[in-house]
């Protein structure tokens, strides 16, 4: 028995968070790119790279494949081989998403604790070769995907929908796939940027305390260290980029551990009602949310931006206020 309460609620989310994940996305690569932020160009290709795989995974998974699946049923996307190969670019574009988080978390985990390491890693061309590999490599590990679906019916010869195939909870190797996949994403993220996190943070207070004597026996007295500052702008950055990513993708890591826990299989279906499949979309809402944060993140981080997105926000306004006049 479908719910209608609940079909509305996914009717009304995807397309309000492709609202605003794609202009959000948007705003932060050409603001990035522009480079008027005060970050290094390391930094900015990381954020700017994070962005176009966050809209990727906009349009892949959240307009292409949800909001496809809510309005538009009956279409080629809806075809077993077309669903089978989004499926693969949705993973693609997710799993760049987010081992480019992690990848930002080390560069700023070595241009922190690592001063010897950082004039070698932490350049422009290491993150382009970063950034290359990561992306390289998340298409690679989710071919498997397209051969996990079978049709849920077949009408004049034609394959509909995608439903995974039995042997996909029966077979070790699709089982150590399932497995590593999770692993991969999200579960090695977590851990890396908690141990990262906590070791930054642990030398960024350490070098804090005694910069800060340093500085009292220096001038007898506290006064405003802009270095002290920046430290502190970094932490912050840090702890609410991952802090978003833990807390956003934790219902998905959930419903992973109940499956295979469990013995169970994923939801594929169309019962609203279905607990498997509110607990399942739950956490494939949140963890698409995820995609739309980091913007805001820097909005609310970082003052430079904060500016320059108010210049952009301001001068289609200014223009035609010109015109007019």
């Amino acid at each position: 028995m479908h719910s209608p309460a609940n079909g509305q609620i996914f009717a009304i989310y995807y397309p309000v968070l492709a609202a605003i994940g794609v202009p959000a996305n948007i705003a932060a690569i050409v603001i990035l790119s522009r480079g008027r932020c005060g970050l290094s160009r390391c930094i900015t290709r990381y954020l700017v790279f994070m962005a176009v795989t966050d809209l990727l995974v906009i349009i892949t998974a959240v307009i292409l494949n949800r909001i496809g699946g809510i309005y538009f049923r009956i279409s080629i996307l809806s075809t077993t081989p077309a669903c089978s190969i989004s499926t693969v670019l949705i993973y693609s574009s997710r799993d760049s998403s987010v081992w480019l988080t992690v990848a930002f978390t080390f560069d700023r985990f070595v241009a922190i604790c690592c001063q010897k390491l950082k004039t070698k890693y932490c350049t422009e061309t290491t993150a382009a070769v970063v950034i290359g590999a990561v992306c390289a490599l998340s298409c690679l590990k989710n071919i498997p995907f397209y051969f996990t679906y079978e049709p849920l019916f077949t009408i004049n010869k034609v394959a509909w929908y995608c439903n995974i195939k039995l042997t996909f909870y029966v077979s070790p190797a699709w089982t150590a796939f399932d497995w590593l996949d999770r692993i991969l994403t999200p579960c090695a993220p977590f851990l890396l940027m908690l141990l990262l996190n906590a070791v930054t943070v642990r030398y960024i207070l350490g070098a804090s305390r005694a910069r800060r004597r340093l500085r009292a026996q220096n001038n007898g007295e506290s006064q405003s260290d802009p270095e002290m500052e920046s430290r502190r702008k970094s932490i912050i950055l840090l702890f609410t980029i991952s802090g978003s990513f833990i807390l956003l993708w934790l219902t998905y890591v959930i419903n992973f551990l109940y499956v295979r826990i469990e013995n169970n299989n994923y939801f594929t279906g169309f019962n609203f009602n279905d607990p498997k499949f509110i607990l399942q979309e739950s956490g494939n809402m949140l963890q698409l949310l995820s995609c739309c944060t980091n913007t805001f993140i820097y909005t609310v981080t970082q003052s430079n931006f904060r500016q320059q997105l108010k210049n952009a926000l301001k001068y289609p306004l200014n223009l035609v206020v010109k015109l007019l006049l």
